[in-house]
C-alpha cells in the first residue's frame, strides 16, 4: 500500500501554494478564511495519496477526523496547553480559535474530495 503517486503529489504542492498565497496575499473576509480551510483538507487528502494507496472513502473519513481533531484543540487552548503561544509557527499550524464554521468548511472539501474521486473512479471504468 506505500507507493508514490507523482499526480497527487503535483496537485498538492500546487493546493499548498494556493493556500500559502491566500494566506500572505489575501486579506478578505471570505477566501481566506473559508477558502483556506475547505483546500486544506483536499491538500491533506492529496497529500496522504502521494504516498498510500488507500481507499478513498477511508483514506477521506480519517483526513476529516484529524481537522476535526486539530479543531476542537483550539477549543480548549492547546497551543497555550504545550506553552507554544508565542511561536507564530504553533499558531499558523495548529490554529488559536475554534469554530464550527471551520468544521463545516472541512466537511465541504471532504465531500469534494469523495465526489470527484468517485467520478473519476467511474470515469475510468468506461
Amino acid at each position: 500500500m506505500i507507493g508514490f503517486n507523482k499526480s497527487y503529489f503535483l496537485l498538492s504542492l500546487f493546493l499548498l501554494a494556493i493556500e500559502l498565497y491566500t494566506g500572505i496575499y489575501m486579506h478578505d473576509a471570505i477566501i481566506r478564511p473559508f477558502g483556506g480551510d475547505f483546500l486544506v483538507v483536499i491538500l491533506l487528502y492529496c497529500l496522504v495519496k502521494s504516498f498510500l494507496n488507500s481507499p478513498v472513502l477511508l483514506t477521506a473519513c480519517w483526513i476529516l477526523v484529524f481537522a476535526y481533531a486539530v479543531e476542537v484543540s483550539q477549543y480548549f487552548h492547546f497551543v497555550h496547553l504545550l506553552g507554544l503561544q508565542h511561536s507564530n509557527m504553533a499558531k499558523i499550524l495548529l490554529g488559536t480559535s475554534f469554530s464550527f464554521i471551520d468544521m463545516g468548511m472541512y466537511t465541504l472539501g471532504i465531500l469534494l474530495v469523495i465526489i470527484v474521486e468517485n467520478l473519476r473512479a467511474s470515469l475510468n471504468k468506461f
